[in-house]
């Protein structure tokens, strides 16, 4: 009767252990989903990594060389140098 109480007993353990690898908080699927927010995550934070890049290399070049000052004020605000004449051609019908 002993050995039987302590079967069963060990048998219940297992049950419980097995329950909580498959249902509980720390389950498989619980990992599973975490690994999934993490991916979604490193992908967004390496996103965020290469814009961030981009704009310490513009903030760079604007610090450093007129260069990228002058072609911001062409591009953007339409200047132009001195003794310079500024032709705009509309397309064609």
């Amino acid at each position: 009767m002993g050995r039987r109480l302590v079967s069963i007993a060990l048998l219940c353990l297992l049950v419980i252990v097995q329950a909580q690898l498959w249902f509980g908080r720390g389950s498989v699927r619980a990992v599973a989903h975490l690994q999934d927010q993490l991916a979604t995550q490193k992908q967004q934070n390496e996103q965020a990594q290469l814009a961030n890049d981009r704009l310490a290399a513009e903030v760079r070049d604007l610090k450093e060389g007129l260069e990228m000052v002058e072609e911001k004020a062409r591009m953007e605000l339409g200047m132009v140098r001195p003794n310079e004449i500024y032709v705009q051609i509309k397309p064609g019908k």
